[in-house]
């Protein structure tokens, strides 16, 4: 099935949060059917190579008979191994221009940005669209700086060029503020991840995105 790239509710998958490969995959199932609109496996040191690829290998095969596109977070290898459809990378990995020409011109390329001069520094015509965060703070990322708040994603997200979706502590709680803003979508981690009624989970989220888009 022809993917969409639709950022509206991002998943990013934590193998250590989601209960390994096995719960990775049973909360995308579940997830997928109930209103996510993209998936994203998040590296952990914790897990071997060979574990990435057969999680990454899992997961597409979820996805395949659906809309909904499979990106690799920094691992370009596994992305190309089982020919995902995009590669997110942050700051610190591989640069964009070096990304683009491993993976082609047919996959979709993300990229993180935590402040204004990232953002003023993005190669756009390299790249599909941006995560912008952490907007609150999070543990889920153990490297994160720190938290934008509101009021700087309202004005990063005035002069983003690509599509973007905001990270970094969303929930349902706080869901409806961080849509307000004018973004495209926002990725979720333990909102989802985690939690005991997966589905339910997600429908809160997405009936919320949607009172406000």
């Amino acid at each position: 099935m022809k993917k969409q790239l639709d950022l509206t509710l991002y998943l990013v998958l934590d193998p250590l949060l989601c209960g390994g490969i096995s719960g990775m995959v049973n909360t995308t199932k579940i997830a997928v059917k109930n209103g996510v609109t993209a998936i994203q496996l998040r590296s952990e040191k914790e897990l071997a190579g060979k574990d990435w690829y057969q999680a990454a290998l899992a997961l597409k095969e979820i996805l395949s008979d659906t809309p909904v596109p499979l990106f690799i977070n920094d691992h370009v290898d596994i992305a190309l191994a089982i020919k995902a459809d995009g590669v997110h990378i942050g700051q610190s990995d591989l640069p964009a221009d070096v990304t683009r020409q491993l993976i082609g011109k047919d996959k979709w390329l993300g990229l993180s940005i935590s402040n204004r001069q990232q953002l003023d520094t993005t190669p756009w015509q390299l790249i599909d669209y941006i995560g912008i965060g952490p907007i609150f703070p999070t543990t889920t990322k153990k490297d994160a700086t720190a938290a934008l708040g509101i009021e700087q994603l309202t004005k990063l997200v005035a002069l983003k060029q690509r599509p973007a979706v905001a990270i970094g502590g969303i929930d349902e709680k706080n869901v409806t503020n961080v849509i307000q803003t004018g973004i495209d979508g926002v990725a979720i981690v333990s909102a989802i991840c985690g939690k005991k009624d997966i589905q339910q989970a997600t429908l809160s989220l997405i009936n919320k995105i949607k009172q406000v888009k």
